[in-house]
């Protein structure tokens, strides 16, 4: 199943469900910072457009509220933001690293790895 597209929004009531688990939209707004806290029926808005999405289901109903779990894990929604990003640059990542290497936010720590990821994805490509 392909993951969804996911507004800047979004992503903080998802990392809020990957945080608290299953939820209540007041517990995910609660949830929320406190600088940028939306309101209520705002991220209830916005649960409900993750629940369209397949994003997140509803998993049962507690007194007048229903309790939602995320359907998206944190790792495949961080997949598809980052080659949506790369899809900016032609999908070539060389921008990207040369910006983060310019920036100084890229550590050798960093590259160590990487080079040891890369190293594992070329030993599956023989087997």
């Amino acid at each position: 199943m392909l993951t969804p597209r996911l507004t800047k929004s979004e992503l903080q009531i998802m990392n809020a469900l990957w945080t608290l688990g299953p939820s209540s939209v007041r517990e995910i707004q609660e949830a929320l910072p406190k600088d940028s806290r939306l309101a209520y029926t705002t991220v209830q808005t916005m649960v409900s457009r993750l629940e369209i999405k397949k994003a997140v289901r509803r998993l049962k109903k507690v007194g007048n509220a229903f309790v939602f779990e995320a359907q998206v894990s944190r790792t495949s929604a961080h997949r598809r933001l980052i080659d949506d990003f790369l899809g900016l640059f032609g999908g070539r990542s060389e921008p990207v690293v040369a910006h983060l290497v310019d920036a100084g936010k890229l550590t050798l720590d960093d590259v160590r790895e990487a080079e040891r990821a890369l190293r594992k994805l070329a030993g599956k490509d023989r087997s």
